[in-house]
């Protein structure tokens, strides 16, 4: 079982940058497939990005992609988003998520909390 804490999230303005920070517990990181997801008021949670489990691919939502950058560190437990070009269209709750595999249509079994990133236009 493995525990995730999201930090990071923010106000930011239209166009500025956030790095997300997803924290997990336990020795068996490397064994995940991590993820972020984010939900915005009044609409359902959407895949934002992917890594698997060495890092050796990432995948992203069509919306996001070139603008986000998804990364991880095994040695630190830590997974991480680093937003760019943020736009108001981005303010959601985002979660952290880890699973067997990675990719949009996966299951994740783990979830953080979530951490609010609020773009101001």
């Amino acid at each position: 079982q493995v525990q995730l804490v999201e930090s990071g999230g923010g106000l930011v303005q239209t166009g500025g940058s956030l790095r997300l920070s997803c924290a997990a517990s336990g020795r068996t990181f490397s064994t995940y497939a991590m993820a972020w997801f984010r939900q915005a008021p009044g609409k359902e949670r959407e895949f934002v990005a992917a890594i698997t489990r060495f890092g050796g691919t990432t995948y992203y939502a069509d919306s996001v992609k070139g603008r986000f950058t998804i990364s991880r560190d095994n040695a630190k437990n830590t997974v991480y988003l680093q937003m760019n070009t943020l736009k108001p269209e981005d303010t959601a709750v985002y979660y952290c998520a880890a699973g067997p595999r990675a990719g949009p249509t996966y299951e994740y079994n783990y979830w953080g909390q979530g951490t609010q990133v609020t773009v101001s236009s």
